[in-house]
This record gives C-alpha cells, sequence and structure tokens, in this order.
C-alpha cells in the first residue's frame, strides 16, 4: 500500500493544534480534512470533499448514529419538559448531600448502566447536571465522570455492545476458539478500562486533585458558574416553575424501559430508544401532561439539539477517511514493527493504536483494520493472546474516552451541558494518567 509516510500525520497534528488554539471542534476537523485532500489531490478537491461527505452520510454506521442521538434527544427533551428529569432530581437531592456524594453517584450509575456508552452519556448527564449545579460541580467536572464510565465500563461487561461487536470481529479474525469466550477470558487484561474507571473515585474524593484545565473549571463553579463560557442551554433544559411534579415513574419507567429493551433487541439501543419513546408518549398521552402539538414540538426540538454534536462526528468521520487515503494507519503499525517481541507487543499495542485511536476519532472502525495484522503478528512471536488482545480493546477504549471529537467525548459533553473542547481539554489530564498507568501495567504483564 502507497502511504504518505511520515507526512500522513500532518492533517491529524493541525487538527489538534488548531484545536487546541481556536477551541472549535468542526472548523478544525473540516479543515484537517481540507489539508489531507490538498495533499492527496490538490486538482480535484471540490470532487473529493463532495464524494467523501456522500460516502460518509450513505455510511450505515454513521445514520444508525444520527437515528440514535437524534432520537435520544427527543427522549431526553420530553422527560425533561414533562418534569420527570426534574422529579427525579428531587429525589436523588433529598438522599445526596454534598459534592462528593453527587459524583460518587454518577459514577455508581456509570457502572450500573453498562449496556451502551451512548445510553451511559446521554441519560445519566441529563438526569444529574440540575444536582451536581446544586453542589457547585463544573460541567466538565460531571462531563469527565460520566464519560469515564461509558467506553471504559462498556468493554469490560461480555453482555454490551462493545463486547459484541469486538467478539464478532475476533471471530471473524480467525481468533482460536470462541470469540466471545477470548473477549471474556482478555478482560483482566483491559488494563487501561480498570485504571479509568479507578482514577474517577479518586478524583470525586478529592484525593487526586483537580488538574490544569480542570482546576480553572472547578474554581469558577465555585465561584457560582458551572456552566462553561460557550456552551448554550438546549431543548434539554426547562424552566422549574410552574413545572408539574409528576410520579417518579414516569423517569424510570421509560429510562428502565430504554435498558431493558436495548437487552432485548440484542443490545441494539437504536430499538430500545424507540421503545422508551413509545412508552414516554404514552405516559405522556394517558396523563395529559402535554398537548399533542407540545410533544411534537419538543420532540423535534429535542432532535435539533443533537445538530452539532452530530456535526463534529460526520467531520470526525470524514477526516478518518482522509486519513486512510494518506495511509495513517498502515505508516504508523508498519514503522513500529520492528519493536513488536512478544515481551513488548502488548505495550506497543496499547500506545501506538491509542494513539491511532485518538488521531483518527475512530474507534471499531480502526480495529477492523488492525485486527489483521495485529492477530497474526502476537501468534507469530509468541505473545500471550488474550493479554494482547486486552491491550487492543483497551486502546479502542482510550481513544473513545480522549480524543477531542470521538463520539462518546461530544455526546458526554452534550448531556453535560459543556462544549466538546472544554470537555475534552478538562478530561485529558485524567486519560493520560489513566494510560501512563497502563502503559507501565502492560510493560510489566508482557515480561512476566
Amino acid at each position: 500500500m502507497d502511504t504518505f509516510g511520515p507526512w500522513s500525520l500532518f492533517p491529524t497534528l493541525i487538527v489538534l493544534l488548531m484545536a487546541i488554539v481556536t477551541r472549535r471542534t468542526i472548523e478544525s476537523l473540516m479543515t484537517g480534512a481540507l489539508v489531507g485532500m490538498l495533499m492527496l489531490d490538490p486538482g480535484s478537491v471540490v470532487t473529493q470533499l463532495s464524494d467523501t461527505l456522500l460516502s460518509v452520510l450513505g455510511n450505515d454506521t454513521v445514520t444508525w448514529i444520527v437515528l440514535v442521538c437524534g432520537l435520544f434527544g427527543s427522549l431526553i427533551a420530553l422527560l425533561v419538559r414533562t418534569g420527570g428529569v426534574l422529579t427525579f432530581g428531587d429525589v436523588m437531592t433529598r438522599r445526596i448531600h454534598g459534592r462528593r456524594q453527587s459524583l460518587l453517584t454518577t459514577w455508581v450509575l456509570g457502572l450500573v448502566i453498562f449496556v451502551d456508552d451512548y445510553l451511559n452519556a446521554l441519560a445519566i448527564s441529563a438526569s444529574m447536571k440540575k444536582i451536581t449545579d446544586r453542589f457547585k460541580v463544573s460541567r466538565e467536572m460531571l462531563a469527565y465522570v460520566v464519560d469515564s464510565t461509558a467506553a471504559p465500563i462498556c468493554i469490560l461487561v461480555p453482555f454490551s455492545t462493545w463486547a459484541v461487536f469486538f467478539a464478532g470481529l475476533l471471530e471473524d479474525n480467525g481468533a482460536t476458539g470462541n470469540g466471545m469466550g477470548l473477549y471474556i477470558e482478555s478482560i483482566p487484561y483491559m488494563f487501561y478500562a480498570w485504571v479509568a474507571a479507578a482514577v474517577v473515585p479518586l478524583v470525586a474524593m478529592g484525593w487526586i486533585p483537580a488538574i490544569g484545565p480542570m482546576k480553572r473549571a472547578e474554581a469558577r463553579a465555585a465561584a457560582g458558574q458551572s456552566i462553561p463560557d460557550g456552551a448554550e442551554e438546549s431543548a434539554l433544559e426547562v424552566d422549574e416553575t410552574n413545572q408539574r411534579r409528576p410520579h417518579l415513574l414516569n423517569f424510570l419507567l421509560p429510562i428502565a424501559s430504554l435498558i431493558f429493551f436495548t437487552w432485548y433487541f440484542d443490545i441494539d439501543i437504536l430499538r430500545g430508544v424507540i421503545v422508551a419513546l413509545a412508552v414516554t408518549l404514552a405516559l405522556i398521552f394517558s396523563q395529559r401532561l402535554m398537548s399533542f402539538h407540545a410533544v411534537f414540538d419538543t420532540a423535534l426540538e429535542g432532535f435539533k439539539s443533537m445538530l452539532m454534536p452530530l456535526g463534529t462526528l460526520v467531520a470526525g468521520f470524514t477526516l478518518k477517511e482522509i486519513n486512510d487515503g494518506l495511509g495513517l494507519t498502515h505508516y504508523v503499525i508498519t514503522t513500529l514493527e520492528p519493536l513488536m517481541t512478544a515481551q513488548m507487543l502488548p505495550a506497543v499495542v496499547f500506545v501506538t493504536m491509542a494513539f491511532l485511536a485518538f488521531a483518527t476519532g475512530s474507534f471499531w472502525g480502526l480495529f477492523a483494520v488492525a485486527m489483521p495484522i495485529v492477530l497474526p503478528l502476537a501468534a507469530s512471536v509468541g505473545a500471550d493472546m488474550p493479554l494482547v488482545i486486552g491491550a487492543l480493546i483497551s486502546a479502542s477504549a482510550f481513544g473513545s474516552h480522549a480524543c477531542f471529537y470521538g463520539d462518546s467525548t461530544v455526546l458526554s459533553a452534550q448531556g453535560s451541558g459543556c462544549t466538546p473542547m472544554a470537555h475534552a481539554l478538562t478530561q485529558l489530564p485524567y486519560s493520560l494518567i489513566a494510560a501512563t498507568l497502563a502503559t507501565l501495567i502492560f510493560l510489566t504483564a508482557g515480561h512476566l
């Protein structure tokens, strides 16, 4: 395969630098994509752009994400407008008596709602932000706690969307034995996920202090401003005056339906959210909580509230297509191949694939490309297969957790009420701490 060598890194570096300087996500991603198109063929940028956008928007995965996120926005907007979230907040507030409790409760909910990272990122953040606001917790801190129990927890549970996908990928790549069996065998070695999830309560308790941008965000929240500058409250917010307090079941029943039917339909959150919406509509109309027109206006506003994060995800997929054309993944893997001995392979796989997942914003598709390369290499050098698979899937979780324009990052920010860049920059020091510790553990495990 022809690649652009080290120049294949250039568009991604442009994106990262521009994102840090401007704190604008979509503009940074599209600039990087345009730079990559100029590198590929400067005479056909318009054609490349139109073809790439059509390819991305015609992708089944992108269509699925648009539907899931849009319908999730509608569901949360309805739960907020009818007072369901407010009732849940009132009940929780009577049981939560401080900042630490609010953050630890958010963390525990993240451990419980493990079926899908989108479900985790959107449902928990929307239901907890009013509670954390009362204890002057920054929205960035809430987004960090929520995001840290999204992908990192989902990969540790063998009946989540992530587990189903990666087990299937292992089967497709001729893994010895049953794919799900090998996945379960690898769970103890998914060190990044274990460390990232364990760091959260230490941060919530104050045993690990607020660092860098998070320290500034927490100082701002302590002064009375939980929401960062530039973040806009959307249809997911509601004026609490004149708000009816319906029964708590009006919140719990739709959420329980969402979780149960996501599991019932073979871990398909799209079908789960459709059923949850139907349950919510039945509750609204049976109790006459809203008029017919108000219901569908609210649902539409909720769907529209997801346009910004969806735009970020489409721009991220566009950059991924360009990086594939430049041969970024192939270049990085072949460059580091000499370091891949049996002892070093787990750590090298984790660091390499974590960088690629972070740089490309691809956490599933990238590994469909990398697994046919990494698994035979692990077998040829005699490396411990569950350990290598644990490193590979840990890298995917790191990418989802840390990437500025990753879906989990964007949706955690959207649900929590802060900008994706504010969330990404405040979270990055903690994800890097977890990644460093995980690397050291992989190095140690590889030599044992």
